[in-house]
């Protein structure tokens, strides 16, 4: 096996050094090794991917659909994408330049960061959140700033915002995720609409993840891009609304201003997806066959986190009821301290339980567990048996 020079080490981007660790995968790798362990660890979905999209996934292959397509995704699937927003969201993008088809909701982070951030650029990140925002933000050369939401139920009032924005004038961008990996809060359409105009008085672009925004349980999800679409990027996706997370794909979408600059650095990272794939996504957005498969997903997960939840506070966990996504953030009982590590730790070892330390997602997350239910309810109910005898055997 080769070695590399020591010398060449010196050479390589120094923002690498700036990074802080990401433990999740990590973690969950670890803790796979434990005979008997119960994940609910990642944001994966155990549904299978629908049919109707693996027919048109099997028809692309089988019809030689193997060429290059557009940079920004075939016109069906911005098509597809265009229709997806105006019926969900009531927002209006033009396919031919306002929406970019990216390999996942991850490349779209990255596209739209290098797209719209300098060395030395503050990025607002409200946390606790997906802690790929502020390791691209760092790669990149720019700071990330978090904002710990925790004292305002895990949501950034314009009264926060204004309070950043007093000491960090200069920044440029903000980063919100909702509903939000990893706690499953979500805004209320007042609440969106009162952070947009506090963004709205500023020069800030949102990158709005909005990822699990077909997974909001009760009342409907409201983009921040209704209410200023002239500073917003909407990333959004297949993987968790219709159980297609290796298919990888998620789009961009925003004012052609700025989808001219993120287009072309999603370009030159990966030229385009993968024909089969977007021809799966196309089914998942444009047709009646992939609403409705979402909708199915969704009444089995509420039911999985209600279950979740009511179970979890018996045993003496602090929850802010989660309203999307597939993710309970449980505060640790009292008796455990915050160390929200060890407590992880330990549930793994000795509870063969696997979830998520809620410090691994930046301020806010200390002393919380990050509790997937994207797991069958037999294996949620399993696990929540082995979480009460450890914490009354402790």
């Amino acid at each position: 096996m080769p070695a590399v020079k020591p010398a060449i080490m010196k050479n390589l981007n120094k923002n690498f050094a700036r990074l802080k660790p990401v433990g999740i995968r990590q973690f969950d790798y670890q803790a796979s090794a434990i005979p008997g362990i119960i994940k609910l660890t990642l944001g994966e979905p155990d549904f299978n991917v629908p049919e109707a999209m693996k027919e048109a996934a099997i028809k692309s292959i089988q019809d030689n659909d193997s060429h290059y397509a557009p940079g920004n995704g075939t016109v069906a699937l911005r098509k597809a994408i265009a229709h997806f927003m105006r019926d969900r969201y009531n927002l209006t993008y033009d396919p031919a330049n306002e929406i970019a088809v990216t390999v996942g909701a991850t490349e779209g982070i990255y596209a739209s960061l290098t797209a719209i951030t300098n060395p030395g650029d503050e990025v607002l990140i409200a946390t606790p959140t997906f802690p790929l925002y502020a390791s691209v933000t760092t790669l990149l050369g720019s700071t990330p700033v978090e904002i710990d939401t925790s004292a305002d139920g895990f949501v950034l009032t314009p009264t926060r915002l204004k309070q950043v924005l007093a000491s960090h004038p200069n920044a440029k961008t903000l980063v919100l995720n909702y509903p939000s990996n990893p706690t499953g809060v979500t805004y209320t359409h007042d609440q969106v609409k009162a952070l947009a105009e506090a963004v709205k008085a500023t020069n800030l672009i949102v990158i709005a993840d909005e990822i699990y925004s077909e997974l909001v349980y009760d009342g409907r999800h409201t983009s921040i891009a209704e209410f200023i679409p002239d500073q917003t990027l909407v990333l959004n996706g297949a993987s968790k609304s219709h159980a297609m997370t290796g298919y990888r794909i998620g789009f961009i979408a925003g004012p052609k201003e700025l989808m001219g600059p993120v287009s072309a650095a999603h370009a030159m990272m990966i030229t385009a997806a993968s024909d089969p794939a977007m021809a799966a996504a196309t089914a998942a957005f444009a047709t009646d066959a992939g609403k409705a498969a979402t909708q199915q997903m969704k009444a089995a997960y509420q039911e999985r986190r209600d279950f979740l939840v009511a179970a979890l506070r018996k045993l003496g966990f602090e929850i802010t009821t989660p309203n999307g996504a597939f993710y309970v953030f449980a505060k640790l009982p009292a008796k455990f301290g915050t160390d929200d590590v060890k407590f992880a730790t330990d549930l793994a070892q000795k509870g063969k339980v696997a979830v998520i330390p809620g410090s691994y997602f930046g301020a806010g997350g200390q002393g919380h567990l990050r509790i997937s239910y994207a797991a069958s309810l037999d294996n949620i109910k399993a696990a929540i048996e082995r979480i009460k005898h450890f914490v009354e055997e402790d």
